[in-house]
């Protein structure tokens, strides 16, 4: 759906026309697999094409970095959903209380209606295909808002969608903020929305005066936390591969790293050598992704400049003097060492390749740190000794965690993404998207023969035994 086709106040007939053509016929396994099937060779048919338009939006983006983040992993999601949908769909059994037998009891699940999906800029395919095709695999019709941040992307995306799904099962509605406030101010039966915290409680407010139940997926700053005695090489090259992944543009990139303060140096060096390992230039090198912008690149521009005033050391690897092609915004991985709180770098989601190195005396003083913050999308703590490790997962609340690496944890299928407190609400992928967009809807079957009758009144003896009998 165009947004030229469509203002703001026009919005809300098309939701009522793509509501009324779910309420008409409710998609059933058939139909779901057979939308599923053909999304993925839509996907697979103009994989080509959407890495580099994604590539254009960004003025370079890694085509490897697309095909794994974006392509392979929304088609790997549509062929997990079609193996296990028909599973999924069956009605569940429930046990019945012993005064009820023998009616039976079930949970039946049922698509909600509507699914309104907003997606980011930075994976903006998988981040709009793969919530789509768990709402799909639900039985849900689905209107999507790509990022105005990504134009090209957005445009190509709604031209896959209409190759692939009548407008009343399937929309994409395209245009600026404006278009996105009127988008998330309408009374979907389910909401997901991705990106920062600051703009998820504006949506959250938006859905509020429809009651819209929400999937909030916000990111915030994912600690990396290396534990005393832990291999400093490895974890420096694991938190290189995750950081530098997409230029650090990833809703759950490690954020900032919490080190011995005796290894802080140590790490660093570690790090900059996997940095160069994996990017001999950064110039024009086609594997490193730029920042998607001009006005992201600033703000990070702003933040090193913000912590250089403060007399932080900055660490940038630089391996070229050569100056990036126009309009490709390249930020070279930098370090910060030891940034105060009070820092920009440390006060928001960094998203971009900025790493502060934080030193810590004891591990429970970096425990403590970690959890006087907001509660993170994503932590990741290096650790061999098992049982200090467990310790931290007991007392470390996070949206998803990944122990010795770093993002994997958000390929898995039996894994659900999702953030806690300010780094989100609800969760989805594989199984729990398919939950996340039904309604399990409990249902009990009286049977003919039952003893019902006992609580009519009059009431009599049968009664009286009965009552005492269960309340004994």
């Amino acid at each position: 759906m165009d947004t030229h086709a469509h203002d703001p106040i026009d919005l809300r007939p098309l939701l009522d026309q793509v509501r009324a053509a779910q309420r008409r016929k409710v998609p059933d396994y058939a139909q779901r697999m057979a939308d599923l099937d053909r999304l993925g060779q839509a996907v697979r048919k103009h994989k080509d094409e959407l890495t580099k338009t994604v590539s254009a939006d960004f003025g370079r983006r890694s085509r490897h970095e697309t095909l794994a983040a974006d392509i392979m992993t929304t088609l790997d999601e549509i062929a997990y959903l079609r193996r296990h949908l028909k599973a999924w769909m069956r009605p569940r059994h429930r046990g019945t209380n012993l005064a009820f037998l023998p009616a039976r009891s079930e949970m039946r699940p049922m698509p909600l209606g509507v699914i309104g999906i907003v997606a980011p800029w930075n994976y903006p395919i998988q981040l709009a295909l793969i919530p789509l095709a768990d709402a799909i695999a639900a039985g849900n019709h689905v209107l999507i808002k790509p990022s105005e941040h990504t134009p090209r992307t957005a445009h190509l995306l709604a031209r896959l969608i209409a190759e692939v799904f009548p407008a009343d099962r399937v929309s994409v509605v395209q245009g600026d903020a404006e278009v996105g406030a009127a988008f998330t101010s309408l009374p979907f039966d389910h909401l997901v929305f991705t990106g920062s915290t600051v703009v998820g409680r504006a949506v959250m407010a938006a859905a509020a005066p429809n009651l819209v139940p929400l999937t909030l997926e916000l990111g915030g700053k994912s600690p990396v936390l290396v534990a005393p005695g832990y291999p400093i090489d490895q974890a420096a090259d694991r938190v290189a591969a995750g950081k530098c992944f997409n230029a650090g543009q990833t809703c759950v990139a490690p954020d900032y790293v919490l080190v011995p303060r005796a290894q802080r140096d140590e790490f660093v060096r570690a790090y900059l050598a996997s940095v160069r390992r994996r990017y001999p230039s950064l110039a024009a090198n086609p594997d490193y992704t730029a920042v998607v912008n001009h006005r992201q690149a600033n703000r990070l521009r702003e933040w090193i400049d913000d912590a250089r005033d403060r007399g932080v050391t900055v660490m940038q690897y630089r391996p070229d003097s050569e100056t990036p092609p126009p309009g490709v915004e390249v930020i070279p991985p930098t370090v910060l060492l030891d940034p105060p709180d009070e820092a920009k770098v440390m006060q928001e989601e960094i998203f971009g390749p900025l790493l502060p190195v934080k030193s810590y005396d004891s591990h429970d003083e970096a425990i403590a740190y970690i959890n006087g913050r907001d509660r993170p999308l994503a932590f990741y703590p290096f650790d061999r000794d098992r049982k200090r490790l467990r310790r931290t997962l007991d007392t470390v609340v996070a949206g998803g965690v990944c122990v010795n690496d770093c993002l994997i944890q958000f390929g898995q299928h039996e894994l659900p993404v999702g953030g806690v407190g300010p780094s989100g609400m609800g969760q989805y992928h594989g199984h729990d998207g398919f939950l996340a967009f039904s309604k399990l809807m409990p249902v009990l079957y009286q049977s003919r023969l039952n003893g019902m009758f006992v609580f009519d009144p009059p009431f009599g003896k049968l009664a009286d035994f009965v009552v005492k009998f269960f309340t004994r």
